[in-house]
């Protein structure tokens, strides 16, 4: 047994995932932990660090296969597997899942929040030197909004994520999709036979994977280590000390409620008066730093569609008050097609950044709330909605061709 001294920012999923752990050993270990919401910074945790998964073979899966599964080298799996590595069929053997190798930059250890952002975004950045990045802004607490920029080609898409604090899983979607299109298309490959080359010269990808950061750290974090704000977001909270339930960003406004778009129907129908959790659309459109940022970055671009990931619910909402275009109804019927979603008339709701979008450029907008369950969505649910957001922005990408 060893002994570790928590970080500012470490989590208990954080700390298990770096060291092969489950959250559940790592707090059976340290039951002082279990009354605690989040984790203090100079606690000593006990730890048993482990050597990464266990993975029983199932019938008629390949040694190739599996090495995909997990994102590693087939070479680096056989090397970690020594005993039975010149064997050809390792069906019903318990087989050593290492690490990962190092060349899949985007994986969720524990969680995924803004640090891990800025990392991955370092690391794409100096591995596909196509990709631009660059800052939207800055959230209330002066956290920079960055944006990345791959393609080339007159039409426009913009996609983006974690505008609600507890819907960071999808940052870590949308971030995959960006690492596999770039991988792709490096490496002169198709992307599930769709053509990376193709979507280089043709259409220009402008991505904000995390327009909320304060409030997604506060969702993963806490108020704890002398949060300058924690007086005030307990008193917001109801003095409730886990903040996993958070959307609204860290002054407890809801950015999906800041738009102009009926902001004044959206307010009363919601009949929240003062800060919180949620739906709080506060005191008048775009108050928020991080609604104007995305307001006048849009306001810059000529988009030609977008998409705003949000969860849960496998749905795709296309429309806003019959102000869309005609091709909105087609176009999210073929991305409901390509995902398994379901294409969804929406009415009743107004303020949003889609709603915004369609009122005011009259191109496609859309809403998509990706994974089932309750957010913060589980990571298990991770892979399956990395295939199922990215073949929706693979058919948005390539236009239907």
């Amino acid at each position: 047994m060893q002994w570790i001294i928590v970080q500012r920012g470490d989590t208990l999923p954080r700390i298990a995932s770096a060291h092969h752990m489950t959250k559940e050993l790592l707090a059976a270990l340290n039951p002082e932990v279990a009354s605690q919401p989040y984790l203090l910074a100079g606690q000593m945790l006990r730890i048993v660090p482990g050597t990464g998964r266990r993975y029983a073979v199932p019938p008629g899966e390949s040694v190739g296969e599996i090495a995909g599964r997990f994102g590693l080298d087939e070479e680096l799996l056989r090397q970690a597997n020594p005993e039975i590595t010149n064997i050809t069929d390792w069906v019903g053997r318990c087989i050593h899942i290492p690490a990962s190798n190092g060349k899949t930059i985007v994986k969720i250890q524990g969680e995924y929040g803004y640090r891990e952002l800025i990392r991955d975004i370092d690391k794409l950045e100096n591995q596909y030197p196509f990709i631009e990045t660059g800052s939207i802004g800055t959230s209330v607490m002066g956290k920079s909004l960055p944006y990345l920029r791959i393609g080339q080609g007159s039409r426009h898409i913009h996609v983006n994520a974690s505008v609600h604090a507890n819907e960071w899983l999808t940052t870590a979607v949308l971030m995959k999709f960006i690492e596999e299109y770039a991988e792709a298309y490096g490496a002169h490959r198709t992307w599930h036979q769709y053509q990376t080359e193709r979507w280089m010269q043709e259409t220009t990808l402008w991505a904000v994977p995390m327009v909320n950061p304060d409030g997604v750290e506060l969702v993963q974090e806490g108020v704890v280590n002398q949060h300058p704000h924690a007086q005030q977001l307990l008193a917001w909270n109801a003095d409730r000390s886990h903040f996993t339930h958070w959307k609204a960003n860290i002054r407890g406004v809801d950015l999906n409620d800041q738009f102009p778009a009926h902001w004044d129907e959206e307010a009363a129908r919601r009949g929240m008066t003062s800060p919180g959790p949620r739906d709080y659309a506060g005191t008048a459109p775009l108050t928020e730093p991080e609604a104007q940022a995305l307001a006048q970055w849009t306001r810059q671009h000529t988009f030609d569609a977008v998409v705003s990931l949000h969860s849960q619910g496998q749905e795709i909402y296309w429309n806003y008050r019959d102000l869309e275009p005609r091709e909105s109804g087609p176009l999210s019927r073929r991305l409901a097609k390509a995902s398994g979603y379901k294409a969804v008339k929406l009415g009743g709701s107004d303020a949003g950044y889609k709603d915004w979008f369609i009122q005011d450029f009259g191109r496609p907008g859309f809403t998509v709330e990706v994974g089932l369950g309750v957010n913060p969505l589980p990571v298990e649910q991770f892979d399956d909605i990395c295939i199922e957001v990215g073949m929706l922005l693979a058919e948005l990408l390539s236009n239907g061709q």
